[in-house]
């Protein structure tokens, strides 16, 4: 079960909305780009198609469906001087090889984890690891009563930064009461402590895994 929370705002209506789509980012790894790239060559390729289709049916005219699909003027040039159109062709091939590994590459990459800039020293510039402030947050929580482990994960542009937070709890914890404790003693210091007034959160809870006690014979 995965809860998003974010922190109060009252700025303009652009703010509120980069304010929840860092919240959508804190729930999970967005796949828009992706899923509008995968819409856009769709969208073209059965556009293409349809036209095909309907050539081949004879919409555009019974003559023009019985000749080939390439005008026999464009055959006799690509015959008359093959060499430049194989050239273009490979180099058409190429391109379209390196942006399809471009592609892949950017939708297997690591997601960032943003290092934090403090700027309460004058002429001092403190940056904080990633890794070391949601470790620090992660152990915080693990110390929340009923919780017995819990993982915490900074995600988002350095200039936006997001929160994951996962944690383990018991079987008889209460939900209600440790997502408050998390906001109020964990969320809310880490906020002040990181300078960050807006710090969207998403909150997975899982149960803990309980050792089952050793059978007597």
């Amino acid at each position: 079960m995965t809860t998003p929370t974010t922190t109060p705002t009252t700025t303009a209506r652009s703010n509120t909305t980069g304010l929840r789509r860092r919240a959508r980012a804190a729930v999970a790894r967005s796949a828009a780009g992706d899923r509008s790239l995968v819409v856009l060559v769709g969208g073209l390729l059965l556009v293409a198609g349809t036209l095909v289709a309907l050539l081949s049916y004879g919409v555009f005219g019974t003559g023009r469906s019985a000749r080939p699909l390439l005008d026999p003027i464009i055959l006799d040039t690509l015959r008359a001087q093959p060499l430049p159109f194989r050239l273009v062709a490979i180099v058409g091939g190429l391109l379209l090889a390196v942006l399809g590994v471009v592609w892949a590459a950017r939708s297997v990459r690591p997601e960032s984890r943003p290092d934090l800039h403090l700027t309460g020293v004058p002429d001092t510039r403190i940056v904080i690891d990633s890794t070391a402030a949601a470790d620090a947050i992660g152990r915080q929580a693990a110390g929340l009563a009923g919780v017995g482990r819990a993982r915490a994960r900074l995600v988002g542009p350095e200039h936006a930064p997001a929160l994951r937070v996962t944690l383990w709890l018991a079987d008889d914890a209460d939900v209600g009461a440790v997502l408050a404790a998390l906001d109020e003693q964990v969320l809310a210091g880490a906020r002040e402590s990181l300078e960050l007034g807006e710090l969207p959160v998403a909150v997975r809870l899982e149960l803990d895994a309980v050792t089952p006690p050793p059978r007597v014979a």
